[in-house]
């Protein structure tokens, strides 16, 4: 195992540390919560190393050829590493109360089970069986439409991104961008500012909202704004995998 990857055999402990309850408030109220130093610097500068490495990977997307924005990004393949799955395995319980409630208060019938494996196995029983965890890469002027990560008719409602790189030291610009497209109103728009090692907790494709004739239905995008300078990596989290 790498030397630098080796706190993540205690990421379960790490993520108590946070305040769950009032991360769901937030994730209710706003559609995207934060959590704050998630992954160490030497953490965050191992994984993007991983970007150059064949070998860790099952395809890589460059997104101007699919009119999908600028820039690339490459997913992983199964066996994936150690700190990447642990972060999967143990951010999804967390995040299952939010993603049942979510679902009875849209009337959908779907319940999530209380662990990842339970879900991943529904998702491969399903013939989603490719891994969606992935690394993001972006140049000078590159960028990421708005989009949503579907994949396939299994889908959990919440997906994880985590910053490796450093805002004004390793590039500038890039900013998350998540819209928020209300029945009859114009889409609201909200930006996350984010440090090295901060993950950003955020809806992959809807989520209730409560009106004064009771919840509703919003659909969610998101995106990264236009790098001005320097290099952007990302780790995205994506609980589903694909068809």
């Amino acid at each position: 195992m790498n030397a630098q990857l080796r706190p993540a055999l205690d990421i379960g402990a790490r993520l108590q540390a946070y305040d769950w309850a009032g991360i769901g408030d937030e994730l209710d109220a706003c559609g995207c919560a934060t959590l704050e130093a998630l992954l160490s610097p030497p953490e965050c500068m191992a994984l993007a190393g991983m970007y150059a490495d064949d070998e860790r990977f099952r395809s890589r997307v460059v997104m101007g050829r699919h009119g999908f924005g600028r820039g690339e990004y490459r997913y992983f393949d199964y066996p994936l590493p150690d700190l990447v799955a642990g972060l999967r395995h143990a951010v999804y319980p967390l995040l299952a109360p939010v993603a049942n409630r979510w679902n009875a208060a849209m009337g959908l019938a779907v319940r999530y089970p209380a662990t990842h494996a339970e879900f991943i196995a529904r998702c491969h029983a399903a013939g989603q069986q490719r891994p969606t965890p992935l690394l993001l890469q972006y140049g000078p002027g590159d960028y990421n439409c708005l989009h949503q990560d579907l994949y396939g008719g299994q889908v959990f409602p919440l997906q994880l991104a985590v910053l490796l790189s450093a805002p004004g030291r390793d590039f500038s610009g890039g900013e998350f961008v998540l819209t928020e497209q209300r029945p009859r109103m114009q889409s609201r728009a909200e930006v996350v500012p984010l440090r090295q090692g901060d993950a950003v907790l955020f809806a992959v494709h809807q989520r209730p909202v409560q009106g004064t004739r009771g919840s509703y239905r919003v659909n969610l995008r998101h995106g990264v704004s236009r790098v001005r300078d320097g290099c952007r990596h990302t780790l995205g989290i994506i609980f589903h995998d694909a068809a």
